[in-house]
């Protein structure tokens, strides 16, 4: 059977849960220990999908084309691992299920009702998704209290009482710093672990989330009121990185502590090359500007993973990326700011939808006229295009069919395999594909090899009747899609570093293993 770590949440949402969880992963990855993360959402969404990212933020794609919540990109990136679509759990797809169940007959007639067939459902979820790992991390989502997390606080309880010591819970919790007098107060920790005991979980350990290291005495209180010793509770409090957790956990004895209850085999943990990640990134010799272009930029977490990605690429050649945020809809009313803002490096970010994409558009000019050196990732890719279309190649009005069904000149349109879908949950081209790369361009210098795996999502892609024409006015094709002919990777020749994809690099980059196009872009950057 397998091993469980359940990580609840307390006080307040939004206070770093996701990194407290992929921190403990990483400390017991240190140890050999294959682990695996699920995240549970208690939304009645299916799935992410269909959110606005200012509702919800980045939208993280798996390999088998599960739209899923972003703390699945920590778990991948602290972890080093793939994980699937059933790594992310919702209210949505528990009730779903059962309905499904029960119009097909399958409860033979019973009531169906919260307890036992929601939770049942919830937890053959959780075993099934451990399956084949030596311990699995299950975060719930939300704050304990909340009503929606009801039904998955009862199936963990049930876990524990089916599995015994092989659950272990974690209850994560803010202990606010009064300004006033300078004092931490461990009160509103205390209630969420009363709620949380009023429920039938007992926390094994806690999680402080603080502004600074909490003293002695308010360690003594926790343990008194939530009946955790003291050597089980631990302290995230503010770094300069969220990639320095794991090693400030560590430090505190996490990995001990995870070892001694969960009766692994003790092994000395293996931070080296974490260290070295955490040094090269806090301590850079040189720093760029990148510019950010998009229509999202109030709330950076739209494009959490490409943040990432341009962090881990810095590291790996000691420059700190400083990010310049481009509202594309304040491009639109004064593009004269772009020439402003002294960036050394361009990218035209993901988004769907008209608002802000001529704004965008002319980011792609000024890098391209300007000999910046400029990514386009996805819809920044289509952008690419449809300014080369234009200004380039003549072609007035050229457009994407989704931001004007009647341009003249569709140099961007809906695939073919989209015409015919109905409803927009998981109905885009998504996940895993393998793309075919050009020799001799710009991406094989990138990628040092003839193909790679990349990951999707989007419904539009460039229109092969025009390619003909973008190729003689000097844009190159230089990755293709293996499965079907589309094209996944454009770029310039002559410009100092001008590509772009139709792929998410970004999903696969890892801190010590940065993906090639961003490591190219801050190298064209460095360079400039």
């Amino acid at each position: 059977m397998p091993k469980l770590i359940v990580i609840t949440g307390g006080v307040m949402s939004g206070v770093g849960k996701g990194v407290v969880v992929a921190s403990i992963g990483r400390i017991l990855r240190a140890r050999g220990v294959s682990v695996n993360a699920v995240k549970i959402d208690p939304y009645i969404n299916v799935d992410a999908g269909t959110m606005n990212p200012y509702a919800h933020g980045e939208v993280f794609v798996t390999y088998d084309g599960g739209e899923t919540d972003l703390d699945l990109g920590h778990y991948e990136r602290f972890l080093d691992v793939e994980l699937s679509k059933r790594n992310n759990i919702t209210s949505g797809q528990i009730y779903l299920s059962v309905i499904e169940k029960e119009r097909r007959g399958e409860y033979l007639g019973q009531t169906v009702q919260l307890i036992p067939h929601v939770t049942d459902e919830i937890k053959r979820r959780i075993v099934e998704a451990a399956g084949g790992y030596d311990v699995t991390l299950v975060e719930i989502g939300g704050t304990v209290g909340d009503y929606e997390q009801l039904p998955f606080l009862e199936a963990a309880r049930q876990l524990r009482l089916e599995l015994g010591h092989d659950v272990l819970f974690i209850h994560v919790a803010l202990v606010p710093l009064l300004k006033t007098t300078g004092e931490f107060k461990t009160k509103p920790l205390q209630h969420s672990v009363a709620e949380l005991r009023r429920y039938g979980i007992q926390p094994d350990a806690v999680v402080v989330r603080s502004e600074k290291p909490i003293d002695a005495g308010s360690v003594k209180k926790i343990a008194l009121f939530t009946n955790v010793p003291q050597s089980a509770i631990f302290n995230s409090y503010d770094v300069d990185t969220i990639y320095r957790v794991p090693l400030l956990l560590e430090e505190q004895g996490m990995g001990d502590f995870l070892v001694h209850r969960l009766g692994l085999a003790p092994r000395p943990p293996a931070h080296e090359d974490w260290r070295e990640y955490v040094a090269k990134l806090t301590s850079p010799r040189r720093k760029v500007a990148v510019g950010m272009c998009g229509k999202y930029v109030e709330l950076p977490d739209a494009y959490l993973s490409i943040i990432e990605a341009l962090k881990h690429a810095g590291a790996a050649l000691d420059t700190r990326p400083e990010l310049v945020w481009i509202n594309s809809v304040e491009v639109e009313k004064n593009p004269d700011v772009l020439y402003k803002l002294g960036v050394d490096a361009m990218v035209v970010l993901p988004g769907f939808g008209k608002r802000g994409t001529e704004g965008m558009i002319e980011c792609v000019r000024y890098a391209r006229v300007e000999k910046i050196p400029f990514l386009g990732i996805c819809f920044g890719m289509q952008l690419a295009v449809v300014e080369f279309a234009r200004n380039v190649l003549g072609l007035k009005g050229a457009n994407s069919t989704e931001l004007d069904p009647d341009t003249p000149h569709p140099v961007v349109h809906l695939a073919p395999e989209q015409r015919e879908v109905d409803v927009l949950g998981g109905s885009m081209i998504l996940g895993d594909r393998e793309v075919d790369i050009v020799q001799g361009t710009l991406a094989a210098s990138l990628y040092g090899a003839p193909h790679t795996v990349e990951r999707h999502r989007h419904r539009y892609e460039v229109n092969l009747s025009y390619l003909p024409k973008l190729a003689d006015a000097g844009l190159r094709v230089s990755g293709w899609r293996r499965d079907v002919k589309r094209v996944e990777i454009i770029e310039l020749p002559g410009h100092p570093y001008f590509i772009a994809t139709q792929f998410h690099p970004e999903f696969k980059s890892r801190p010590t293993k940065p993906r090639p196009v961003f490591l190219g872009l801050l190298k064209a950057a460095l360079r400039s």
